[in-house]
């Protein structure tokens, strides 16, 4: 679904992605992991459209998408979440869910005027497909909350929820799991992974918790100095020399292999 060619994106003399060059293949959960540094979140950004890259491509469905903004990506169902959850906090949990879809008859002002009918009957149908995103997502009971007085974790599931108001093909998750209680990160692999075996979404997900990768990915990417160090199974990963040395310290080894 997505090809990566020999990308770069440099910051000066920073070279923050240095010739990354890798593939997401169709009906995946990928892993992106990598010390802090390593260019994951870069990468993200490049692909994403938020960042123009130094050169390189991508391709989505074999699509030359490079440099392509992200409200273009959105309207073909490229979705990126971020490590800070990006709500509108005064606005309720539902209202939220219902400002993702774009080109909406209330964004007109002519609309206002002369289509009030259809404008309330998309209004109603957006609150359907919202309860029905937050049922799924086992947050309804929040639907009237407002979204910034939601924890770490319910922000993260609204990220969530927002890339089902639409029809997302490819997720990009950052820190999904950063700051949020193993309840939550549970129900957030749940939802996850039904999205993907029920509705085809394609994940590729940057996290630091290797229980969580370990549940939901195949393949895992480690990348370090901005370039790809080894891709794999989770198991594959672990025992990669490279990646213990540059991801975890060769110190760690005896920990790591432990834990598998």
């Amino acid at each position: 679904m997505i090809r990566v060619e020999d990308l770069h994106k440099h910051f000066g003399g920073f070279r923050a992605v240095d010739g990354t060059t890798l593939e997401i293949r169709e009906g995946s959960i990928t892993g992106l992991i990598g010390p802090n540094g390593a260019g994951k979140t870069t990468l993200f950004n490049v692909i994403a459209g938020n960042l123009p890259p130094t050169r390189g491509r991508v391709f989505m469905d074999g699509e030359d998408i490079t440099g392509m903004p992200p409200h273009d990506l959105f309207h073909k169902g490229l979705l990126r979440t971020f490590q800070i959850a990006q709500e509108f906090s005064s606005l309720s949990v539902r209202e939220n869910l219902m400002m993702v879809p774009g080109s909406q008859r209330g964004e007109a002002i002519w609309s206002t005027w002369f289509n009030r009918r259809r404008i309330a009957e998309d209004e109603r149908a957006l609150e359907v497909k919202a309860d029905e995103v937050l049922e799924f997502l086992t947050i309804d009971h929040l639907k009237h909350e407002k979204a910034g007085r939601l924890s770490g974790g319910q922000k993260k599931l609204l990220e969530l929820g927002r890339t089902m108001m639409v029809e997302a093909k490819i997720v990009f998750l950052d820190e999904v799991g950063a700051g949020v209680n193993r309840t939550l990160l549970n129900t957030i692999a749940d939802a996850i992974l039904r999205l993907n075996r029920e509705r085809g979404y394609v994940f590729v997900v940057i996290e630091h918790d290797m229980d969580f990768i370990a549940r939901l990915c195949d393949p895992v990417i480690c990348m370090a100095e901005g370039r790809v160090l080894a891709t794999g199974t989770i198991d594959e990963i672990k025992a990669n020399e490279q990646v213990i040395e540059a991801y975890l310290g060769t110190g760690l080894k005896n920990k790591l292999m432990a834990d598998t």
